[in-house]
């Protein structure tokens, strides 16, 4: 069996080539043909600049169009006074675009998978990794041993709210019996000494743990991947900021069993990330590095038995905090990768 590597990237990723802020998905059942040749006077109108996914040809199919925010209200009047049917299938387009595009583009060596959704109904989708196939020796001795998942979303709900209201907010969008303040901090909602130090029993705080353990449907839906994905060697997660890269353990202050190796292995993978940009990375447990904090993810790995378990904080370190410069953007996932590809390497050579 193929070993298998997890990449939760726990950050909105930075691909698109277009926002598609606000742009939405319709579903549109079709019942008769008068209702065809509507949709197909509407796929005339260049000026509203739909983008049909299924095309209007019958009525035994619906059809999938995605439409600009600017066009919204139009194409909604039209539909309604002419009572075709439509529901919203994907309601903000903009962090799906470009996966759907990698996927398409480099089907080859890329492939699109949902494993469950948020708790506002947007997709989770992981992508299946075999970039650089044939062509990096090293790369394709990786993949001749494991696969590999990117998950470059974990909260999309969130990462909505912060384009649309509030640029720094970090929880989920989950409603919270009892309270008015919303979502739960989905790293504080791991089954890892749930409920311990350094996660707030305050709903309003944004540390919040939540009601229970794994009660926010996107750390459930990344839990029973894993589960249901058998042989997990490693698992790592992609936050910001501070410049840090830590491992086990956040909730207690006890070195985990695999220190000597986990360490070396931290700061090899350090030292790789500053060959590059000359950017410094600090190395330790969670606890040691920065604070004991409780419900973590990859202290949830790392007992359920996935030894390479580790946590990235990426740049920088408090000049620019969450709000980092785009002009970084590139230069922290050249530096980034070095690091990823110590760790996968040193998992390929030593996992069983």
């Amino acid at each position: 069996m193929k070993l298998i590597l997890i990449f939760s990237a726990l950050f909105g990723a930075a691909l698109c080539l277009e926002t598609f802020v606000g742009h939405q998905v319709l579903r549109i059942k079709i019942k008769n043909e008068e209702q065809v040749r509507k949709l197909q006077f509407l796929e005339t109108l260049e000026h509203l600049k739909l983008d049909f996914w299924i095309n209007p040809s019958t009525f035994s199919r619906p059809v999938d169009v995605r439409v600009p925010a600017n066009s919204l209200q139009a194409v909604k009047v039209f539909l309604e006074s002419h009572r075709i049917e439509y529901s919203i299938l994907i309601k903000d387009l903009q962090i799906y675009e470009e996966l759907d595009n990698l996927a398409s583009e480099y089907s080859n060596v890329v492939s699109k998978l949902q494993i469950g959704q948020s708790y506002e109904k947007r997709p989770l989708y992981v992508l299946k990794l075999a970039s650089d196939y044939g062509n990096d020796p090293s790369i394709t001795s990786l993949l001749d041993k494991m696969d590999i998942f990117l998950l470059p979303v974990t909260n999309p709900d969130g990462y909505e709210f912060t384009h649309t209201t509030n640029r720094m907010w970090r929880k989920t969008r989950s409603k919270n019996a009892g309270s008015l303040c919303i979502g739960v901090d989905p790293n504080r909602n791991w089954d890892a000494g749930f409920g311990g130090p350094g996660a707030s029993s305050n709903p309003c705080s944004d540390s919040y743990r939540g009601p229970s353990a794994n009660s926010e449907v996107e750390v459930k839906s990344v839990v029973d991947f894993i589960k249901n994905h058998g042989n997990v060697v490693a698992f790592l997660t992609l936050h910001s900021y501070s410049q840090l890269l830590m491992y086990p353990y956040g909730y207690k202050c006890t070195q985990p069993a695999d220190y000597a190796e986990l360490d070396a292995l931290g700061k090899a993978a350090a030292n790789a990330i500053r060959s590059l940009h000359g950017t410094t990375f600090t190395v330790g447990s969670i606890c040691t590095t920065i604070y004991q904090a409780s419900g973590g993810s990859i202290d949830w790995s790392y007992d359920y038995g996935i030894k390479y378990s580790f946590a990235f904080e990426l740049r920088d370190t408090g000049r620019y905090g969450f709000l980092l410069p785009a002009s970084q953007i590139i230069p922290t996932a050249e530096e980034t990768w070095l690091g990823l590809k110590t760790i996968i390497e040193h998992v390929r050579d030593n996992a069983h």
